[in-house]
């Protein structure tokens, strides 16, 4: 899980690392937007070899949701 939230915290840009942790509820950060969701799509692709989708990301509520969901696929 601390190596996900150092990988997403890599992929902002304006966020202090302290705000970031499993609880986050990442979609609410100030710097959210498509952009960064792509980012995150591709980060997860390359560092996990895996597939998420926008659902994937919608339906999740905190990185911790999603991490446990990007270990499911």
């Amino acid at each position: 899980m601390e190596e996900f939230i150092e990988n997403f915290y890599g992929i902002l840009d304006d966020t202090e690392k302290s705000e970031i942790d499993q609880n986050t509820d990442y979609k609410s950060l100030d710097e959210w937007d498509s952009m960064t969701s792509l980012m995150l799509i591709a980060m997860v692709d390359e560092k996990y070899g895996k597939q998420i989708k926008g659902e994937d990301i919608k339906e999740c509520l905190t990185l911790e949701n999603l991490y446990a969901r990007i270990q499911s696929k």
